[in-house]
């Protein structure tokens, strides 16, 4: 296409729409890395609550074994 017969908005209209795509896509990352914060964290609490349970119940078992007739 020739020089004169460019549009002179379509510049900036290719820019404006890279930079909100760039903005959607870290957008998008930031949320996700949020997201995968919180479930991490959730693995946590269930990986704590799981080795207490276990815990207590080999503590009941040794109860129970030591105080068999």
């Amino acid at each position: 296409m020739p020089p004169e017969q460019r549009d002179p908005d379509a510049e900036q209209r290719l820019d404006s729409e890279q930079r909100l795509d760039s903005e959607q896509r870290l957008d998008s990352e930031r949320r996700r890395l949020v997201e995968e914060k919180k479930n991490e964290r959730y693995v946590w609490w269930y990986l704590g609550y799981f080795l207490f349970g276990i815990h207590l119940v080999a503590f009941v078992m040794i109860y129970a074994v030591m105080h068999a007739k």
